[in-house]
């Protein structure tokens, strides 16, 4: 903020503080307090009844937060009607409340939405937390300077350390107000693409919503663009000396920086083309999930077991993923069983799609199918094949049940699973001997049968 668009009242100087405080005692603060009182009652009805009408999402409300009184829109009210009360009793009072009551609700709303815009545009950071309580203390600090007069002596101080920077000369209040005014810039831009962003993707389901995911990726790109060459402008800097510092940058990145740009590049493909979509389950290498989330240079994938897999986008769009959902959300499953070679092939096959049908999440249509796969070493080899559409509510559950049930129906009709059989040819059993031979003679029999092979 330039120094002609501050609007702040006069603050009270540090020779009146002993006087302002014993305006407390007049009759007039009792009138001040009655009118803080009533804009309280005023500011706190009118956004319960705003939020009964519209009913936003208490979640991504930067307005009226989770319970009204911590979101935006109560400080902001109060402090107009805190405004407007201190012009009506400006007449019998000695502004001696309003002195302590406009600053702290101006530090408030600052706090509120500086709070509120990083919950919603950056939910969970782990740096969240420690730049609110700066905000706040920042906020708290600037409204007892002002409040007790130290303000405007702090800021003249500031004013007179500066240094020159080309041919402009800067001072550390010049410094301070272009921050605070980049600042402000850049909260307001990562409000409106955070709004943008809500209205995209309220409703979005299935193919709509890689799309609308990756138009407010843009939308946020674009506002942060802006947000910052103002912020700039408003600092004092001169954009068209970032002709030179663009092209280093371009340098830079087609050096340095190649490959986290082509994960940027890479996500905005994978948005547009909808290849990988948000919800899709996924097969990479090893690691099978369902797509979480699509940023602009990463993937996150979920995996059944609750373990989540961050892949950088250029790794989805050089190598082979295969998409599970992609045009077919169908998945084919199959289980694998051997009984004896003695058993009634078509009872086996009824059992088997009968364990299969019996699984509500096994598709009817195309329908189960039990083959008699190979003949193996220990029997015969069953392969049970089957259909889901929900391969995104795991796979290892569903196999289990049917496993189980497998065995509960082979058990009530009689059907053996063979154990593994071996046979052992013994050479020279069938000739008489007065005693069996040692295992050391077997031992020599074997190494001599095996040097003459």
């Amino acid at each position: 903020m330039s120094r002609s668009t501050l609007t702040m009242p006069a603050p009270a100087p540090m020779d009146d503080f002993g006087a302002w405080l014993r305006s407390f005692a007049q009759p007039g603060a009792l009138l001040e307090l009655a009118a803080l009182a009533l804009c309280v009652g005023v500011a706190w009805l009118t956004v319960r009844a705003l939020q009964r009408a519209f009913n936003p999402d208490a979640e991504r409300s930067i307005w009226f937060g989770r319970r009204g009184i911590d979101g935006v829109l109560f400080p902001l009210l109060l402090l107009l009607l805190a405004y407007g009360a201190r012009a009506l009793t400006a007449l019998w009072a000695p502004r001696a409340v309003w002195h302590v009551a406009i600053p702290a609700l101006m530090a408030l709303v600052a706090i509120r939405i500086g709070v509120k815009v990083l919950e919603v545009a950056f939910k969970g950071a782990v740096w969240l937390r420690p730049v609110e309580r700066t905000v706040s203390w920042l906020a708290w600090l600037a409204a007892v300077a002002w409040i007790t007069g130290l303000l405007p002596v702090v800021l003249a101080e500031l004013d007179q350390i500066s240094w020159k920077l080309g041919g402009t000369t800067i001072s550390v209040r010049t410094l301070i107000e272009g921050l605070l005014s980049a600042s402000a810039v850049l909260i307001v831009a990562l409000w409106v693409s955070s709004a943008i962003e809500a209205r995209l993707l309220r409703d979005a389901t299935g193919e709509s919503l890689s799309l609308r995911k990756a138009a407010s990726n843009a939308a946020r790109a674009l506002l942060l663009f802006i947000g910052l060459m103002l912020a700039l402008s408003a600092v004092g800097i001169d954009l068209t000396a970032l002709s030179v510092l663009g092209g280093a940058i371009g340098v830079g990145i087609g050096f340095g920086l190649q490959k986290l740009a082509a994960n940027y590049v890479s996500g905005f493909v994978i948005l547009t083309e909808r290849s990988v979509r948000i919800g899709d389950m996924v097969r990479l290498d090893t690691f099978e999930g369902v797509v979480a989330d699509i940023k602009a240079r990463y993937t996150v994938i979920r995996a059944i077991s609750g373990r989540e897999s961050i892949v950088p986008n250029e790794i989805l769009i050089t190598q082979r993923v295969e998409n599970l959902s992609l045009s077919d959300p169908k998945v084919w499953q199959s289980t694998v069983v051997g009984v004896a070679y003695d058993s009634d092939v078509a009872l086996v096959r009824r059992l088997l799609e009968q364990a299969a049908l019996e699984q509500p999440r096994v598709l009817r249509d195309p329908p189960p199918l039990a083959a008699l796969s190979a003949f193996g070493a220990d029997g015969l080899e069953f392969t049970l094949g089957y259909w889901i559409a929900d391969p995104e509510n795991g796979q290892l559950g569903l196999r289990s049940a049917i496993n189980l049930r497998i065995l509960e129906l082979f058990r009530e009709h009689g059907v053996e699973i063979p154990y593994p059989q071996r046979v052992l040819h013994v050479r020279g059993a069938g000739m008489p001997s007065a005693s069996p031979p040692s295992p050391a003679a077997l031992l020599a029999a074997d190494r001599g049968s095996a040097a003459a092979a």
